[in-house]
């Protein structure tokens, strides 16, 4: 597992800050990991917090955590992103993506998502990736900011 780091975190929560209204929006936590980004978004008031990871420890974790906190707009769903991809049928206003850096299918990740019309009208993807990857010739590309080796690509359709 390779959490986000401290740094990145907050570097992105700064700029989305000054973005979005966190109140009320729908979130998809893509390979959620340790839910880290799921609770950040939560704890601003997200409505709805989709956490989807492979890993049925690491969705246990955020289950026990979000109860411990008393936290209920987070809901986990185990399962293979690119899989479950197709089967969506909510809209989104965030999709966060970290998906593992070596993961051969990350760059077709924002054309999958960005594909099946997951995002609401002025919805936003934010993919993070490391500097192996670029995305700046992807439709739909906005900016990419960098923190160390994390790298921020978003994306607004």
């Amino acid at each position: 597992m390779r959490p986000t780091t401290d740094l990145a975190k907050e570097s992105l929560f700064n700029i989305l800050n000054n973005r979005i209204d966190f109140e009320g929006l729908d979130v998809l936590d893509l390979f959620a990991g340790t839910g880290s980004l799921s609770f950040e978004f939560a704890s601003r008031g997200a409505a709805m917090v989709t956490a989807i990871d492979i890993s049925a420890r690491n969705l246990h974790f955020i289950s026990e955590a979000a109860k411990s906190l008393n936290i209920t707009s987070i809901k986990t769903v185990r399962g293979n992103v690119f899989k479950l991809i197709p089967k969506f049928c909510v809209k989104y206003d965030v999709i966060f993506a970290d998906p593992p850096y070596d993961l051969k299918e990350l760059p077709m990740l924002p054309g999958l998502i960005l594909g099946e019309n997951l995002l609401k009208n002025d919805g936003m993807l934010i993919l993070e990736h490391d500097n192996r990857h670029a995305f700046s010739d992807t439709e739909y590309f906005q900016e990419e900011r960098q923190y160390g080796k994390v790298h921020f690509s978003f994306f607004k359709k």
